[in-house]
């Protein structure tokens, strides 16, 4: 949408996550809290994003997609003043404004597109984002007049009396036209006490000039949850973790306890694939159909498996690439492997893939066996349809031929009955 364009706001450091690490820069789910809100941004066509940083900004602006702009907030003073520092990239724009807070992960797409959506059909100044809680502590509540239009946010510290009670509260999400939004946020006054120009007070500026402004509301109280400790991290945790599992249920995978299953989100899985307790499969991990994964599986980020693959207990697997109709059944671990098609990975097999200083590569070939309690020292390639015996250690450079067999340690080939 060219006529959309979306300030992301990030600057904050986040005090109560009792961390050096930026807040934003958290994971769940395989995820930083920010990449969330500029995969929103993205999936619904904003024109040009920008990204208000301040607290540890060339940390967090590393991690920042090439197409995204960075703006910086010198002094983290509120943020009406967050959104002004953007203000330089929106002169001649006429289109609309989203406005979104980087600590909000469970918010949906499709609620910030009914949020658009609304807002360009009413032709409202604002569109604000609510949602309604059983506790308000902490939010700002949204103040309506007698015939229920929105009049104020009010913060939650400046709430007095029955403002207090008031259960719907502000998320944080707002669809403004910019001329609106860039003319009025002159107009916010430093609150004396936070000493910081707050963006909620521009709605009670729109008002009084009688100008509209709307409302949409959640239909899930904790898709606007924002991340301010550990525990709120735990909490959004558990609630993505589930949503990814039932899309991938959604799409023909069978996952046997969703409880005791943990998948990242960027995480790729084929129809008719199994998923057994207590698996734990991390981002950018691809997995083909009719698979077996665990239990006690542990897949690492890279890692790449066909169809037809059976990986068992007790294995972990880490950037490595798998063939389809391959067994890795038992108590092993493959770690920067090139994995052909129908090997046998016996229990116990191990990649020795670091040698103190370098990340190595083990390659087996198709229809590869390598027998329990092997040991492959990278970087070794093993042939194709080469037999490794039991207990063997195949030492680094060592090119076992296809079709030969090696035993031993150090493993040697065999040729007529003798090693070599």
């Amino acid at each position: 949408m060219k006529a959309l364009r979306t300030i992301i706001l990030a600057a904050g450091k986040g005090a109560r996550m009792k961390s050096e690490l930026p807040k934003v820069l958290h994971t769940v789910c395989g995820k930083t809290l920010l990449q969330y809100i500029i995969d929103i941004a993205k999936s619904i066509g904003s024109g040009k994003i920008f990204i208000v940083l301040g607290y540890k900004r060339d940390v967090v602006q590393m991690t920042l997609p090439k197409d995204a702009t960075a703006v910086l907030q010198k002094r983290l003073l509120g943020t009406a003043d967050a959104v002004r520092c953007t203000q330089k990239f929106f002169r001649g724009f006429r289109g609309d404004v989203l406005i979104l807070c980087a600590d909000t992960p469970l918010l949906r797409k499709t609620t910030v597109k009914s949020l658009i959506r609304k807002h360009k059909k009413t032709k409202a100044a604002c569109t604000v984002l609510t949602m309604v809680v059983h506790n308000p502590d902490g939010y700002g509540r949204i103040i309506r007049d007698e015939s229920g239009r929105v009049v104020a946010i009010r913060e939650d510290k400046d709430a007095v009396g029955l403002e207090r009670n008031i259960a719907e509260v502000n998320t944080g999400a707002y669809c403004f036209r910019s001329q609106d939004l860039f003319s009025f946020l002159k107009g916010i006054s430093l609150n004396a006490e936070k000493k910081e120009f707050y963006l909620t007070d521009i709605i009670a500026l729109l008002k009084e000039k009688d100008l509209r402004v709307e409302t949409i509301e959640t239909e899930d109280s904790k898709e606007a949850l924002g991340i301010n400790t550990r525990e709120d991290l735990a909490v959004a945790g558990a609630v993505l973790r589930q949503r990814v599992l039932k899309e991938l249920m959604d799409q023909g995978v069978s996952i046997v306890d969703p409880q005791t299953t943990y998948i990242d989100a960027s995480a790729k899985i084929g129809k008719d694939t199994m998923i057994r307790p207590f698996t734990v499969i991390e981002n950018n991990v691809t997995i083909g159909r009719e698979c077996m994964i665990g239990p006690f599986a542990r897949l690492r980020a890279g890692t790449r498996i066909g169809d037809a693959v059976e990986v068992g207990n007790f294995t972990e697997i880490s950037r490595t690439r798998i063939g389809h109709r391959t067994l890795m059944k038992h108590f092993s671990f493959l770690g920067d492997a090139l994995v052909g098609k129908k090997v046998n990975i016996g229990a116990g097999t191990v990649t020795a893939n670091f040698d103190g200083k370098d990340k190595n590569t083990t390659r087996i070939d198709d229809n590869a066996f390598i027998g329990s309690d092997s040991v492959l020292i990278a970087p070794v390639r093993i042939g194709r349809g080469a037999i490794v015996g039991a207990g063997s250690v195949v030492t680094r450079n060592k090119h076992i031929p296809e079709g030969k067999v090696a035993m031993g340690v150090p493993a040697k080939v065999i040729v007529g009955g003798r090693k070599r």
